[in-house]
């Protein structure tokens, strides 16, 4: 199904979870694209291979190499299970994923899910996450830097580089979490309604350190499942010195805030 790029619920559509049903019963997988033709098939299949009942919504941000054409004819050949929101612009990360969050929570999904296109985060580890929700965690990330966790093919400058970042989060925001960029991961419903997401513009890698921290503030369970990350064979990586620089500065102006919120005893969503 195609669809527009808005959040409101269509009449007859699902409605939040019923008691006795397990949150990942009713799971969303969302897969922002910007040039993955080659990618994008290959990872609706697997992931539809791996677990075949969950749903899949791919965000294209205008894809000039026609990644949105091709996601459309996906979404013909299996009209229940992958939908297409299409976007005019390169808006960010950020943005596509806080626009298919509106779509999922709009259509009553118990359980969001993040996933890169570039097959980074296997799709066969999904029931890793989706095992961790169901468990009681309101928000399961795939960890490359926990115990069991590692990640394949890449340049030693590009791990350390990653692993910096994790620590420099993590001791200027004061949280526990040891891979709080990863962008594999699995929300419930009730973390993503809680948060105050229309402030929320962090737009690269930066966004999961900010959601993830928003979550901890609002007092959610946070767990982290060790993951195998594989960097992509096909396709270019959108990484740039700019997403850098933005969590650097981002990250540095909420350690500071935090510390004063806590010391006035405030809570921010």
């Amino acid at each position: 199904m195609t669809v527009p790029g808005d959040g409101a619920k269509r009449p007859g559509e699902s409605s939040p979870r019923r008691d006795g049903e397990r949150p990942s019963q009713r799971t969303l997988v969302i897969i922002p694209t910007y040039n993955e033709r080659e990618n994008l098939p290959l990872i609706v299949g697997r992931v539809h291979h791996a677990s075949p009942e969950v749903h899949i919504l791919v965000v294209d941000d205008g894809s000039p190499d026609g990644t949105g054409k091709l996601a459309d004819e996906l979404a013909l050949a299996d009209p229940d299970r992958v939908h297409v929101m299409h976007r005019t612009s390169k808006a960010g990360l950020g943005a596509a994923y806080l626009a298919g969050f509106a779509w999922g929570l709009g259509r009553g999904y118990s359980v969001l899910v993040e996933m890169d296109a570039d097959g980074s985060h296997a799709p066969e580890e999904l029931s890793r996450l989706l095992d961790a929700v169901d468990a009681g965690a309101d928000l399961a990330i795939g960890s490359r830097y926990v115990s069991g966790g590692t990640v394949r093919n890449w340049p030693v400058r590009r791990l350390v580089l990653s692993k910096t970042a994790n620590t420099y989060s993590r001791l200027l925001l004061g949280v526990g979490i040891h891979d709080i960029t990863a962008g594999y991961r699995a929300y419930r419903r009730e973390v993503l309604e809680k948060i105050d997401l229309s402030a929320v513009d962090s737009k690269g890698y930066c966004f999961q350190i900010d959601l993830t921290w928003r979550a901890i503030n609002n007092g959610f369970k946070v767990v982290e499942v060790p993951i195998t990350f594989t960097e992509r064979e096909l396709g270019v990586s959108k990484m740039s010195g700019s997403n850098i620089r933005e969590a650097m500065f981002k990250v540095a102006e909420w350690g500071i805030r935090g510390r004063l919120d806590r010391a006035r005893g405030v809570v921010r969503s």
